[in-house]
């Protein structure tokens, strides 16, 4: 939805209270009085639609899941965390941007570790390179656009060609998470053996990979 700048003239006391709102939901002014006016017009926004899809996403990785969510700043962003078994159990970090027009990406992932340690960042540097050929070689559709630096992966979503619900986005989006970070684990399960670990992650991926997640 394209947005313009508009004037208006609101009682001090009022803008008060929408700021307090802004503050608690982790937004700007602006933001807050387009969702005030849009549930009063009954008019869904972008940020409704993208909280929907996260709250899909929730209830996909309930208490049970390996991925637990983080609190972030920001209508667009969830982020969720991962203890990868390799000596301390350092956490995984999953952050999920969606754009708030909708086109042909979704949005994009980012996956992060914190470490200073150079074998560390190797395996995962290891991890990113086998996963981005099982997506080349398994994904329908044009090439992904993927990015690796370090102990850091980027990976743009696309919006899937099937007509879907946010919950079915959310699904999506959950599983392909869920799944990403399942594979990482088989690989880190197999370090000493190379190929084993190739074959468990291979094994993982095909199993698991949804056809909405395929998608996306």
């Amino acid at each position: 939805m394209r947005k313009s700048v508009y004037s208006l003239v609101l009682m001090d006391d009022v803008v008060e209270a929408v700021d307090r709102l802004a503050y608690q939901e982790g937004t700007s002014r602006s933001n807050m009085i387009n969702r005030i006016l849009a549930q009063y017009t009954r008019l869904a926004t972008p940020e409704e639609r993208i909280q929907d899809i996260f709250s899909a996403v929730n209830a996909v990785l309930d208490s049970q899941s390996a991925l637990q969510p983080l609190l972030t700043a920001g209508d667009a962003v969830l982020a969720l965390r991962s203890a990868l078994q390799y000596k301390y159990n350092p956490s995984m970090r999953y952050t999920v941007e969606l754009n708030r027009n909708l086109g042909e990406e979704l949005g994009v992932l980012r996956v992060s570790l914190r470490t200073q340690s150079p074998a560390l960042t190797l395996y995962l540097g290891q991890f990113y390179k086998l996963w981005a050929q099982l997506e080349a070689a398994c994904l329908p559709g044009p090439a992904r656009e993927a990015q690796a630096s370090g102990a850091r992966y980027t990976r743009v979503l696309r919006t899937p060609e099937t007509a879907c619900s946010a919950q079915q986005l959310g699904g999506a989006i959950a599983d392909y998470v869920r799944l990403f970070d399942a594979c990482l684990k088989q690989y880190f399960s197999a370090l000493d053996d190379a190929a084993d670990a190739s074959r468990r992650v291979q094994a993982c991926y095909t199993q698991h990979l949804g056809a909405l997640a395929a998608q996306l």
